[in-house]
């Protein structure tokens, strides 16, 4: 499901310094963007943090947004640049997130039990690295379409294809190793061929 973008109104006015206006974009990307940055980056409270940072630094370059690029487009790439200057920062990879504290942020409205019963998957995705996150998070938490994640992070549409397709395959292979059952039958099959 994409994102839909702000209607052009409200956009405008928020550009004028409108703060109701600016109020409802926030309201309408706020769990989209809060959710791309929790887990690009690990922390609940730091993204919480980096969330409101980003809002900031929209706000200040909102009245430069050109309407040359999608609204969205525009918004996750301040995010992707926060996120990665952040990483740079800090010098290290996302830490594991911690969804017992993901309080009322929760990815595409999962309560605190769905994320639980997804942990598996949700460790996988911990382990790969920012360059085939930030497109798969995108894509699959956010919402963007190909085209947008390309523009969003600035490299070509096959190669977001390709980004995305093997982070959900390392993700497969490392969620087939955690299962049991699965495990031995992944391995015949990789001994057969």
């Amino acid at each position: 499901m994409a994102l839909v973008q702000p209607d052009e109104a409200v956009l405008r006015a928020a550009q004028r310094g409108d703060e109701t206006a600016f109020a409802q974009l926030m309201r309408d990307y706020e769990l989209p963007i809060f959710n791309y940055v929790l887990h690009s980056i690990g922390n609940y409270h730091q993204a919480e943090d980096l969330t409101q940072d980003i809002f900031l630094r929209a706000l200040r370059s909102l009245p430069g947004f050109s309407f040359r690029s999608k609204f969205t487009t525009w918004l996750f790439a301040i995010a992707k640049n926060r996120i990665l200057d952040e990483l740079r920062n800090n010098g290290r990879r996302p830490s594991t997130v911690d969804l017992d504290d993901a309080g009322p942020f929760a990815v595409r409205g999962l309560s605190p039990d769905q994320h639980a019963e997804m942990g598996d998957l949700w460790s996988a995705i911990e382990t790969l690295e920012p360059e085939l996150k930030m497109p798969l998070l995108l894509r699959d938490v956010v919402g963007l379409r190909y085209q947008e994640i390309a523009e969003t992070l600035d490299i070509s549409l096959p190669n977001v294809r390709w980004r995305i397709y093997v982070a959900r395959r390392r993700i497969q292979f490392a969620v087939e190793l955690d299962e049991p059952d699965a495990a031995p039958a992944s391995r015949k099959a990789t001994a057969a061929r």
